[in-house]
């Protein structure tokens, strides 16, 4: 990291030194304007602009409090313990990035000198471009989706663990240097590399935290979800129990629970989406796009494909494909 950076994110900030010098409490009135203490993007954000990045603020316990904006934390150097709802107890250490609902109620005990979080503040609209740089659509991704941009979810907390994925680091590191030194135009490039950043973490799934569950159902889960993945186009839940040794029942009502789907639903919208994809990402016969995401029946194929997108495979590919020539042109 650049060193005049990285003497910013390690000294202490004003609101620091006072709290060093005597106060007690955490300033509400710096992230909230109303009487709840609700984290405001317009007191954190500048004008216009759709992120944002601040320390956390150490030295003392940051109380029960929400926000009005998607709230990412990188755990640069040190630890730090977040209380999520309540009861939720996550600790980050080096490394991790946690990626927060917006309407989890979070506290975070307090932090010592060398722990060093890094809050990125984004409103939903930033990750628009990211998730257009996507390919095609995954299960992590729609529940990546879900986390962002609902009022609700089933889960409180996404968190990757990528101390190990230097692509991830640079990329958050160059986001961190441009929020601090760069300069208007460059919002369009932090867009691009937070897409990027998305490409990295779905494609290393298998290194997700998930909240509301626990660690073993968490494994469990992200097996599940890993392999339908890697083998959507053989995969079978008999062939998912034989690598989890567990029986047919005990696997379809563990996957029904956690999942809110049953297997057959999660791996045909795998496959559809997957479809969708090729169809208009290449110029494959949709023949060959019928076998190459595991359907030998193309009837059956149709007919669940037009259920899924109200339209045959032939005119998606039309409407799809001109949306995307169109998108190019106006860049």
């Amino acid at each position: 990291m650049d060193i005049r950076l990285k003497e910013i994110l390690t000294g202490i900030s004003q609101e620091e030194q006072a709290i060093l010098n005597g106060d007690a409490k955490v300033r509400r009135e710096l992230y909230s304007a109303g009487g709840d203490f609700v984290a405001d993007s317009g007191k954190l954000l500048r004008q216009g602009r759709l992120i944002g990045v601040r320390r956390h603020t150490r030295f003392v316990y940051f109380p029960r409090h929400r926000h009005n904006y998607v709230e990412i934390v990188y755990m640069y150097q040190g630890s730090t313990t977040h209380i999520l709802d309540g009861k939720e107890r996550v600790t980050l250490s080096q490394g991790d990035l946690l990626f927060l609902n917006q309407n989890v109620v979070h506290e975070i005990l307090p932090a010592v000198e060398g722990d060093i979080a890094i809050n990125f503040m984004v409103l939903p609209e930033f990750f628009d471009t990211a998730f257009r740089m996507m390919e095609g659509e995954s299960l992590l991704r729609d529940f990546l989706v879900d986390i962002l941009t609902r009022k609700s979810s089933r889960s409180i907390y996404l968190c990757f663990q990528v101390q190990d994925i230097l692509p991830v680091r640079h990329l958050l590191e160059n986001m961190i240097w441009s929020l601090v030194y760069g300069e208007e135009y460059q919002g369009n490039i932090n867009e691009i590399t937070m897409g990027l950043l998305f490409l990295h973490l779905v494609h290393g799934n298998s290194r997700i935290r998930y909240g509301n569950q626990n660690q073993f159902d968490q494994e469990r889960v992200v097996r599940t979800l890993s392999y339908i993945e890697a083998h959507y186009r053989t995969a079978t839940l008999e062939e998912l129990c034989r690598e989890t040794r567990q029986s047919l029942s005990q696997m379809s009502k563990f996957v029904k629970k956690h999942t809110g789907c049953t297997f057959k639903e999660l791996l045909q919208t795998k496959r559809l989406n997957q479809a969708a994809y090729l169809l208009t990402a290449t110029e494959l016969p949709i023949l060959d796009v019928i076998t190459a995401v595991g359907y030998d029946n193309t009837s059956y194929f149709y007919r669940v494909f037009q259920k899924r997108f109200r339209m045959t495979p032939g005119e998606y590919r039309k409407e799809k494909g001109m949306e995307n020539k169109d998108s190019i042109l106006e860049k």
